[in-house]
């Protein structure tokens, strides 16, 4: 990880002609010596219309369920009144929920994920257990429903008893998946009707020593830099310039509606880039046929990351002959393209817009006269790890909220229970 970089662009003069509009991109786009013509927004018809008609669509659809995927289950929190059944047998500790709902967790991974301090730093959240010391099939002396979780006996010289909160075990069910919504994990799609109520934060809100107007700045950000800023300084002498930012998600989202089949290939065939408006360097990604341009959570299959930038997309000589008459790219560009898409804005001297450049797209109209701009990129990780902190904080999980009061459960400012570790 690396700190913050900060960048002030070189003053320039320019003409229309010379700073031409920018296309939308999810990277840093380099200087070209080519002017780019501006296109018009076209007007929005046929399967997008009607897809916009039927409104912003949420993210979870954009994940569809693979071929025999069953969707996660869903249960209530644990009351203290109507404890789970347990039962042990087959390698494996199987937990009842209500009348149709079981969860099974093998003996192994049990006994792998105690908690306790010998097998569980509580300082450094490091597991101090040797997992590869515990025999294969390891067997509970008793398993007990408590009112505070799970306790499991293990054959041991010293009688070792693990305790696994209840909201952990639910949090954490394999077998099947259970589902529990994070509210801080979903994502708001938005479209152009952004401009009416864009997420502020005020200066003095951020550095407030409270923290409490950074997690709300953090909140509005849900995620090859993690972040990026732009902050105009000045502009003189002309006018122009305005910036404008898409929600790639919600362009694939449209997208995964109307042209299933181009999302399908988005998702699938690489796009090799390169960033060499310099002759001092030369960007490439590793490896060098890049990647799609729609990634996802290879684990849930939800969209994680959108790559997106024309301008420096490199010779595609790796591409399945089939697909070159494919038409992907043109839809996609056309649900970029949608006016119903893009958020403009006019960037004024003292105010930044920070956005996630996992997810938005960013471009520019020309301009004319003398601009200054500073930027920044924050790494993914350090805005994540900052996030989480606030979150605990100021909005904590329902594990967190059901075992904060456990005993031994927070140690050095940290719940060993929590969902990231």
């Amino acid at each position: 990880m690396r700190n913050s970089e900060i960048k002030i662009l070189t003053t320039q003069r320019a003409t229309p002609s010379q700073v031409p509009r920018r296309g939308l991109a999810t990277q840093p786009i380099q200087t070209k010596a080519s002017t780019v013509s501006s296109r018009a927004s076209s007007p929005v018809s046929g399967g997008l219309a009607n897809h916009l008609k039927r409104g912003t669509a949420s993210a979870a659809a954009i994940r569809p369920l693979a071929p025999g995927d069953e969707p996660p289950l869903h249960v209530a929190e644990v009351s203290p009144d109507d404890l789970p059944i347990v039962s042990l047998g087959d390698g494996k500790v199987a937990i009842g929920w209500d009348t149709r709902t079981w969860s099974r967790f093998h003996n192994i991974w049990l006994r792998d994920h105690c908690r306790c301090p010998e097998c569980f730093h509580p300082v450094t959240k490091q597991r101090l257990l040797d997992t590869f010391s515990i025999p294969h099939d390891i067997t509970p002396v008793r398993v007990d429903p408590k009112i505070e979780g799970l306790e499991v006996s293990w054959p041991s010289t010293d009688s070792h008893i693990s305790l696994y909160p209840w909201s952990w075990l639910q949090r954490n069910s394999y077998d099947p998946i259970i589902h529990k919504p994070d509210p801080a994990n979903e994502k708001i799609l938005w479209g152009s009707r952004i401009e009416q109520s864009p997420p502020t934060v005020t200066y003095e809100e951020a550095m407030h020593e409270d923290d409490q107007g950074l997690f709300k700045w953090l909140s509005n950000i849900t995620d090859p830099c993690g972040l990026q800023l732009f902050h105009l300084l000045s502009h003189t002498e002309g006018s122009g310039g305005a910036s404008f930012l898409v929600d790639g998600f919600y362009a694939a989202s449209v997208l995964k509606d109307v042209h299933p089949e181009a999302y399908e290939v988005l998702s699938k065939v690489h796009v090799p880039a390169h960033a060499a408006g310099e002759s001092s360097v030369t960007y490439r990604p590793n490896p060098p046929t890049g990647y799609p341009v729609l990634r996802h959570d290879p684990v849930t299959g939800e969209l994680s990351q959108v790559r997106w930038n024309n301008d420096d997309r490199s010779a595609m000589n790796h591409l399945d002959p089939r697909l070159v008459d494919e038409c992907a790219i043109r839809a996609w560009n056309k649900c970029l393209t949608s006016a119903d898409s893009e958020f403009w804005l006019q960037l004024q001297p003292g105010t930044a817009v920070v956005f996630d450049n996992y997810r938005v797209l960013h471009g520019r109209s020309a301009f004319t006269g003398k601009r200054r701009m500073c930027g920044a990129y924050v790494g993914g990780d350090e805005y994540r790890s900052k996030l989480a902190v606030l979150t605990e904080r100021f909005a904590p999980d329902a594990v967190l909220r059901a075992t904060n009061d456990l005993s031994s459960a927070v140690t050095n400012g940290r719940n060993i229970w929590n969902s990231a570790l």
